[in-house]
């Protein structure tokens, strides 16, 4: 009979010659098991899916990715059962997030585009019902719809099947000019044309210049402009850190850029940012505005003004004249 040392040597010796076995079947079957592996930060995002052209009703749509997406149009209802604050749409990137507004109410979300759709109609994006309940209207409204690229905490809000926070409410003298740009059925672009070249890649300084978006040529109709709004009137020049004056004859000449604003007025409304600082500056004599530095980069802004309430009539009207971009930043 063995004595207990050397019985407790042999289970040590077994468990030992075991070992590099029990390592090898671990270490194959690991990659494999994602069960307990959730993907978080902007690796969540990842792959993303753009696919191959297809049709709908005899209609081609090739998906692109373009951060340059801005439409107006009609909101169509998704399937029952689609989770979450979510939607679909044709060409997108999937997954891609959007501002979503009611140009009945100005209310804005953030949704996050998980599927293809509409696959009927003519829509211009299709909202799960929670989304529809965000925003607050049904199916047929009138909408916005403009790709963003939202903080990763709101990215972690929508795909945790949760509402993100709601955006900044349009004000009601940009909803008029969007109301007007609305055709009566489908949807129509906002933007400059010209920016879908960039397909959703990093401009080089060349594509920057050839698509400055104060040329004459974003200038025409193709941008669709109001039709009560001349095309001189898209560059008149505005007086920083006072409501913005209406278009009229006897505007004065373009001033020089001006320096940037102080922290007497706690906003300013933001155009661009541009890597080529002459662009910048054209931009800035355009809409009397000035230019501030971050980085490599030459921001031109309108303002300070003092209230959100001057801040947003501000805003309201530059994108009328064609600045859809612009946004606005607090000084504080």
């Amino acid at each position: 009979m063995k004595s207990p040392i050397k019985t407790a040597l042999a289970v040590v010796t077994a468990l030992a010659a075991l070992a590099p076995a029990v390592g090898a079947s671990y270490a194959k079957v690991q990659p494999d098991d994602t069960s307990s592996s959730v993907s978080t930060g902007p690796a969540a995002d990842y792959p993303v899916v753009i696919g191959e052209p297809y049709v709908i009703d005899g209609v081609t749509y090739t998906p692109i990715d373009t951060m340059n997406y801005d439409q107006v149009g009609y909101v169509t209802e998704d399937a029952p059962g689609a989770p979450g604050i979510t939607g679909a749409h044709r060409i997108l990137p999937l997954p891609s997030y959007v501002e979503v507004t009611s140009l009945d109410s100005g209310r804005t979300i953030l949704v996050r585009l998980e599927r293809r759709g509409p696959m009927t109609g003519d829509g211009l994006v299709a909202l799960s019902a929670p989304a529809l309940a965000q925003l607050g209207v049904v199916a047929g409204a009138p909408i916005r719809m403009r790709r963003v690229n939202p903080p990763e905490d709101h990215r972690a809000d929508l795909r945790a099947g949760n509402e993100a926070p709601l955006r900044m409410n349009t004000p009601a003298g940009l909803l008029e000019v969007l109301r007007r740009r609305l055709p009566e059925q489908g949807a129509a672009p906002l933007g400059d044309p010209r920016q879908a070249i960039i397909s959703g890649k990093e401009p080089t300084d060349s594509i920057v210049t050839a698509i400055d978006p104060t040329s004459e040529a974003v200038m025409t109709s193709e941008r669709t402009e109001p039709a009560d709004v001349e095309p001189a009137a898209v560059a008149a020049p505005m007086t920083p850190g006072a409501e913005l004056a209406e278009e009229g004859e006897g505007a004065a000449e373009p001033a020089q850029p001006s320096s940037p604003p102080t922290a007497e007025g706690g906003y300013v409304v933001q155009l661009g940012a541009f890597a080529i600082r002459a662009n910048a500056e054209k931009l800035a004599r355009e809409v009397d505005g000035s230019i501030a530095t971050s980085g490599r980069f030459s921001l031109v802004r309108v303002g300070p003004f003092t209230s959100r309430g001057q801040v947003e009539q501000a805003l309201a009207k530059l994108r009328a004249r064609g600045y859809s971009d612009a946004l606005i930043h607090s000084l504080d």
